[in-house]
């Protein structure tokens, strides 16, 4: 169930979470409205997205779900991050690269007795 629709790839796999489906209503409207969220991602205008994340936040409160209308207000909270998100598209991948690049010269480290010699050596790593 946690798996995208549209990775779910065998056959028995696909009639099993339809079978799923069927038998819980609410779980089948959560999977409906994951779906929706995904899209939140996809749009350029900060606009677009403010208007599909309202939509998203009624349809989900209509549900009166106490997770749901929590994980509104956790949305709404971190809607400025994601509205941003329209005009500067930047994914972590780079930063965790980063971030692991210096854990390693950090491991390297050990016995390093200058912290100016640790920048140094971040320094080294980047522009080299």
């Amino acid at each position: 169930m946690l798996k995208n629709r549209k990775n779910v790839r065998l056959k028995r796999h696909r009639e099993q979470l339809k079978q799923l489906l069927e038998l819980n209503e609410v779980i089948n409207t959560v999977m409906i409205l994951k779906e929706q969220l995904k899209h939140i991602w996809s749009y350029r205008s900060r606009t677009w997205a403010n208007k599909a994340t309202d939509n998203w936040c009624a349809l989900a409160k209509s549900l009166n779900i106490r997770v749901l209308n929590n994980f509104c207000k956790m949305l709404n909270r971190h809607r400025y991050g994601i509205l941003n998100h329209c005009e500067y598209p930047i994914h972590t991948g780079k930063l965790e690269g980063v971030n692991n690049k210096i854990k390693v010269i950090k491991r390297k480290a050990y016995g390093y007795h200058d912290l100016r010699y640790f920048t140094l050596k971040i320094y080294q790593a980047f522009f080299n």
